[in-house]
């Protein structure tokens, strides 16, 4: 069942398009990968499907009952981000934000939903612990579970192990490859190694001069006339 249909898009700033004519749609269960140059618009979409940036031609729709706050984000970490000092439990907690309305507080469903992530995660016992005193791979967890607390069917996730050490980056991709086969989760994920798109991704997104939208294998039958743009690196 389709969750994401986008059409004829144009996507840009005051005025000055950076995507052009990009039409794709995503299923309930797809595991995209967004691949493309630098400046491409890889981001810029991003921001466009969780509504922060209206399309300047074009549209997009959600199916299957979507809406903006059932999608869990996961966005690029600045240095600041990464020096937060707020605990582990506030932070996963704050993915309920967008659902909670007005609400003081949060509910009793709402704190055993985020226990269960984190301990889906492999960060239980976290609770307490400073965000900013954590590791990379830890970090990424903790916002990883945020993430998951704010979506109920659909994760974008943009460059997650920029950063990251191999070893982390490995489990890293091995626990968003489960989330998508083993708990259902849809993951649009902007990559900027293709190698490790193809290893994962049900379906590319390669955005730029050229444009391709397809399953894996597809990609692979015509991956050397992107490859000429740069499409190795994101």
């Amino acid at each position: 069942m389709l969750q994401l249909i986008c059409h004829n898009l144009t996507l840009g700033y005051d005025g000055q398009s950076v995507l052009q004519g990009l039409s794709f749609t995503v299923s309930a269960g797809d595991y995209v990968c967004v691949v493309g140059e630098n400046g491409s618009g890889k981001t810029t979409l991003m921001k466009a499907i969780l509504g922060l940036l209206p399309p300047m031609k074009g549209t997009i729709a959600f199916g299957e009952g979507l809406s903006h706050n059932q999608i869990g984000y996961l966005p690029q970490q600045t240095l600041a981000q990464k020096d937060f000092p707020a605990s582990v439990w506030e932070i996963v907690l704050s993915g309920f934000q967008s659902r909670r309305g007005f609400r003081p507080f949060y509910t009793a469903e709402e704190k055993e939903k985020a226990r269960s992530v984190m301990e889906r995660l492999g960060i239980q016992g976290f609770e307490k612990r400073c965000y900013r005193d954590l590791s990379g791979g830890q970090q990424q967890r903790v916002l990883l579970s945020r993430a998951l607390c704010a979506a109920e069917k659909v994760l974008l996730l943009d460059e997650p192990v920029t950063g990251l050490d191999p070893v982390v980056t490995a489990e890293l991709y091995e626990l968003i490859s489960d989330l998508n086969h083993k708990d259902g989760v849809t993951i649009i994920m902007i990559s900027h190694d293709v190698s490790v798109a193809m290893q994962q991704a049900s379906h590319i997104l390669h955005i730029g001069e050229k444009i391709f939208f397809g399953r894996r294998e597809d990609y692979l039958k015509t991956n050397g006339a992107f490859k000429a743009e740069g499409g190795e690196r994101a």
